[in-house]
């Protein structure tokens, strides 16, 4: 398809289907998402020339996973985002079926450059891919300058999810791989240039590291340093349930250690949100020295296609933004210190969990210091669960109907529980665990309460913060 053509058919799709999307009840009122169609992953976040840019993989033409582009939004304080033109549509050979998932950096003459995977499915069934430059054009939108990067030997072509750095002497790439025997790696490539690599190796993977057999592909691969040590995030795919770890059906977790610039050594391999969507962050580092995340509340493959937004004419959207920090070599997640800005006035309850009030959580922050055992209700799908060291989220499946848990260990610190009109985001300890999942109330969930013990609550209700 010609990019007039692609271009022409977004055009439509935005004006005859944006009102119908935003019309939606279950349509985030501080979250971003697509303003029509499918999003996920998110791509290309950077600081950059003062703004926040967060690129995200887009089809604006429905909600299946084809027609695969990027969106891209901008921000001056991760609140209130701005639209700006598709950064990449899949129109060219090497990327015809789809531009896949990358990163963004800022190049040596301080351009904003995005090295992304172009996908090419064959009649056959089989597949390649490539590792493509895009570079800002100064008029809002990017020139694409082609493959930089083929698939390595040994390789099936389920190599991408580039993510690109500079340390100070020369480009850096890890790249999600899935070897031709089925092991899911993470690859290390340097360069002089963005224009030309040199393959290290594999640094990460199924049968490295001591982690034993995990996985067939690892996805979204995103390795950096924070504090004194490394970390690598990454989603694999093909991790089979232990216990209560690992019940999605894909992974995303970190691994911490040291990266001498050809080696990574680590520890476990631990989740890095224990709820039911989150999966394909990506990480920036800001002036100020904060390492910022944003994950796609949304997983692949599993329940999405009965998710009730698709009748609106839109489909998943993103967690809120993240800081990340350690805490007792443990790392940790918290919302950023800006959403606190979105806050109304204040509630505060204190007393018996059974005498808690009912409030509205459509749009709240919350933070919870119960004792005890107890559950929060919220609405008709959603219970938050808690006991002496445990929390647990409980929700309906929108598509089977039945109650599914996902649990995470709880020291006994607040629960801060951030809520929009179809997510929840509960950081436990501090961040040292978090649950996130989706859910479509019917209405305006108020909260009920129930168990034993003593509870304090604060209650804030979230303004809107729109994308324009």
């Amino acid at each position: 398809m010609q990019e007039v053509d692609l271009l022409k058919q977004t055009v439509r799709a935005l004006l005859a289907g944006q009102l119908e999307a935003a019309a939606d009840p279950h349509r985030p009122r501080w979250h971003l998402a697509a303003p029509v169609g499918l999003l996920n992953d998110p791509n290309g976040f950077i600081e950059h020339d003062g703004r926040y840019h967060l690129f995200y993989q887009w089809n604006p033409l429905g909600c299946e996973h084809s027609n695969k582009g990027w969106g891209h939004v901008s921000s001056t304080d991760l609140l209130h985002w701005r639209h700006e033109l598709p950064a990449l549509l899949p129109v060219e050979p090497y990327e015809q079926s789809g531009c896949y998932s990358g990163s963004a950096v800022s190049d040596e003459q301080g351009r904003l450059t995005l090295i992304y995977t172009g996908n090419v499915k064959y009649p056959d069934g089989s597949r390649t891919a490539f590792q493509c430059l895009a570079r800002d054009d100064g008029r809002g939108g990017f020139d694409k300058l082609g493959p930089v990067l083929d698939l390595p030997p040994g390789y099936s072509g389920h190599v991408r999810d580039p993510k690109v750095w500079h340390d100070g002497q020369q480009w850096l790439m890890v790249l999600g791989a899935r070897t031709l025997d089925d092991r899911g790696e993470v690859l290390l490539y340097r360069g002089a240039s963005l224009h030309e690599w040199q393959w290290v190796g594999p640094i990460a993977g199924s049968g490295r590291g001591g982690l034993g057999e995990f996985g067939y592909m690892w996805e979204c691969p995103d390795l950096f340093a924070l504090g004194s040590y490394h970390v690598l995030i990454s989603c694999p795919q093909g991790v089979a349930p232990q216990g209560e770890d690992y019940l999605n059906l894909y992974q995303c977790g970190w691994l911490a250690g040291h990266f001498d610039g050809t080696r990574f050594e680590h520890g476990a391999f631990h989740e890095l949100d224990r709820g039911f969507e989150f999966y394909a962050p990506q990480t920036t580092i800001d002036r100020q020295g904060r390492r910022l995340l944003f994950g796609w509340l949304g997983l692949p493959e599993e329940n999405e296609m009965s998710q009730p937004t698709i009748a609106h004419g839109w489909l998943h959207q993103m967690s809120c933004p993240r800081e990340l920090y350690w805490q007792e070599a443990w790392l940790c997640q918290r919302p950023v210190a800006e959403l606190a800005a979105l806050k109304g006035d204040e509630s505060h309850y204190q007393g018996a969990v059974t005498g808690a009030p009912a409030l509205a959580l459509g749009s709240a922050w919350l933070d919870l210091a119960p004792s005890g055992r107890g559950v929060l209700t919220i609405g008709e799908g959603l219970r938050l669960h808690w006991q002496p060291g445990e929390v647990a989220l409980e929700r309906r499946n929108w598509g089977s109907g039945e109650w599914q848990w996902r649990r995470a260990p709880w020291l006994g610190g607040v629960l801060r529980v951030l809520l929009d009109s179809s997510s929840i985001e509960c950081f436990v300890d501090e961040g040292r665990a978090v649950l996130s999942a989706r859910h479509f109330p019917a209405g305006e969930p108020l909260a009920s309460w129930q168990g034993e013990g003593e509870i304090a609550v604060w209650h804030w209700p979230l303004r809107a913060s729109l994308v324009q």
